[in-house]
């Protein structure tokens, strides 16, 4: 019976149709796993559900007998694509089921820093609030403000979506631009990175973590960027420089709101000092429905692999692939 590792529990009931057709071992982890810790809950393992933060390094994945590896995220920087394809690892995700979470969550943060949310709540709790006054927790009002949405998939596209009902002006960019009916039903203007940082009153990463994108959102961009703007990070924390952000937010930015770090799960300790900043603790598809659907398609990949089929969520790096490891 092949044997299939679940790295953390997931919510929901999805892997207990594992049990039915595998040896399954689920590690309860509180925390993101290091290689040697990896190594261990891997050993002896035909596939296995990872997380995000469980690094599936060359020096990892070179010491197991892995033929399968479906990431429960929609990401997988996590795993080194090209030494698992090399040796003949199946990869999949779990895309487009937490497209509408993560927009949710990317709003939530918009009106968070916009509005002062989580300082305002601060400032209740420790009985500062003596009465209503002109000036008390004065914010940014969205309505006519212009949202720069820098990746314009899946998620940019429902943000953009969600921001047309608050009476925002949306621009956007894109290494590919939408065609002129997408444009139009979103209200979206096409610009180019440089371009939209300096026009924008709030900006709003969605692009995935590449070789092209990390650092991306630099010191010399984030200090291009409009004064008194809104720097807001859901995708990657390494799309972002931390320090330059931290040293902007002291007198250029307005806030920030970051649900991704750098160093994750390390945070910024300057960050965690600054009034003008939300921070999450990685959140964006944390609604209990969206999670347990990660957990159903993650669990199809497995069943999907073992069963001689394709796998439904194969990575785009690998599609075409038609023999795995172990596969016949």
């Amino acid at each position: 019976m092949k044997k299939i590792a679940v790295t953390a529990s997931l919510p929901g009931g999805a892997v207990d149709k594992l049990k039915e057709k595998f040896c399954i071992k689920t590690f309860k982890q509180k925390k993101c796993l290091n290689e040697s810790e990896l190594l261990k809950v891997l050993k002896d393992a035909d596939g296995a559900i990872t997380l995000l933060g469980d690094p599936l390094t060359k020096n990892v994945l070179e010491k197991t007998k892995l033929q399968i590896i479906s990431n429960y995220a929609v990401g997988y920087n996590n795993i080194d694509i090209g030494f698992a394809t090399e040796k003949g690892i199946a990869v999949t995700n779990t895309p487009d089921v937490l497209t509408d979470a993560t927009a949710d969550l990317t709003f939530a943060l918009i009106l968070s820093v916009a509005r002062r949310i989580v300082e305002s709540d601060h400032f209740t709790r420790k009985g500062k609030f003596k009465g209503w006054l002109p000036e008390l927790m004065l914010g940014v009002d969205l309505r006519g403000k212009t949202l720069g949405i820098i990746g314009m998939g899946r998620i940019g596209k429902a943000v953009a979506r969600r921001a047309i009902p608050f009476g925002m002006k949306i621009v956007y960019t894109k290494r590919k631009r939408l065609i002129e009916s997408e444009e139009n039903s979103l209200k979206a203007t096409f610009l180019t990175l440089d371009e939209l940082l300096k026009v924008s009153d709030i900006v709003t990463l969605h692009c995935p973590l590449t070789k092209d994108t990390e650092g991306l959102i630099g010191r010399e961009r984030i200090f291009s960027m409009k004064k008194g703007s809104i720097l807001i990070n859901t995708s990657r924390g390494k799309v972002v420089d931390e320090d330059a952000l931290c040293d902007a937010l002291k007198t250029h930015l307005f806030g920030a709101g970051l649900d991704v770090y750098e160093k994750e799960p390390i945070v910024n300790n300057r960050l965690l000092k600054m009034k003008n900043v939300v921070l999450l603790p990685h959140i964006g598809s944390a609604g209990r429905d969206t999670r347990e659907e990660m957990a159903e398609i993650a669990v199809s990949n497995i069943i999907a692999f073992f069963e001689g089929r394709v796998p439904p969520d194969l990575i785009p790096e690998q599609k075409g692939m038609t023999l795995f490891r172990g596969q016949k």
